[in-house]
């Protein structure tokens, strides 16, 4: 009955309906603040974030209706992540949803995924250039792929272990 106690009360932590207790001084004193400031009850909370996960699952969706239009697919396709990511700062709270994403596990993978929609919306909103558009979406597509697998326990060596193995050209 005690581990049940104590997975429901990590469980309350993780949704954010109880704050983790921390001793240590935080250094991201703005996003004390703005979790000050967005103090929204459990349903809100879970309203927020069905709302942008079905608003964003549905932009990425609706991509695929204009995917041979790549500036249109680039930018409906880049939206979608961007409301699927502010999705989980609904459910965890902004300031766990920032901490979670500079974990120095998934730092980079981080960099590269928000670096890789930034990219892909400037190809699409002011070069212009469909080529251009489709490589950052495929860089976002896989930078999607390896964050993700961040937040998987060993999926990111093990699948770089299936990689290493199908490419392999020794023989």
């Amino acid at each position: 009955m005690e581990k049940m106690n104590r997975a429901m009360e990590r469980m309350k932590i993780l949704v954010g309906m109880e704050e983790e207790v921390i001793e240590e001084e935080s250094s991201f004193a703005f996003m004390d603040e703005l979790n000050q400031n967005c103090t929204l009850s459990y349903q809100q909370r879970l309203y927020g974030f069905a709302i942008c996960l079905v608003s964003g699952v549905a932009c990425t969706l609706l991509s695929m209706l204009v995917f041979f239009n790549p500036i249109k697919f680039g930018i409906t396709f880049s939206f979608g992540n961007l409301l699927a990511i502010g999705s989980t700062a609904f459910l965890i709270g902004p300031k766990r949803q920032v901490t979670m994403m500079l974990d120095p596990v998934r730092i980079y993978a981080t960099a590269i995924y928000l670096a890789s929609i930034i990219m892909s919306l400037f190809c699409a909103l002011y070069v212009h250039n469909k080529l251009l558009t489709l490589l950052a979406i495929l860089l976002e597509f896989s930078a999607l792929v390896w964050y993700s697998l961040s937040y998987i326990p060993f999926a990111r060596s093990m699948v770089s272990k299936v990689m290493v193995a199908c490419f392999d050209t020794e023989f």
